[in-house]
């Protein structure tokens, strides 16, 4: 994998993430799985390692990683209430 083709990977994964939270913002769980399913994809390419980035190549994926990060909080905004919502659902019955 090239520097050139890490940045795209985590562009895509940064863009992916972004319509994640986008979706489950507006309730469209089934869009939001596709994505997700996506957004795993483009990460199993992580799986056999990446070079190592520099320059202004490494705080490029820095400035993704943050996005991502940003992303995963607001997605998570949207699903520990409701998660917190049906685990003491369940307990009650």
């Amino acid at each position: 994998m090239t520097s050139n083709e890490v940045l795209s990977m985590y562009e895509n994964i940064a863009g992916l993430t972004g319509k994640m939270a986008v979706a489950a913002q507006s309730g469209d769980w089934k869009h939001f799985d596709s994505l997700k399913a996506q957004c795993a994809a483009q990460a199993g390419a992580t799986a056999s390692g990446v070079p190592p980035l520099e320059g202004a190549k490494r705080l490029r994926k820095i400035d993704l990683l943050k996005q991502i990060m940003a992303n995963d909080r607001a997605v998570r905004d949207v699903t520990e209430p409701w998660m917190g919502q049906l685990e003491r659902a369940m307990r009650a019955h």
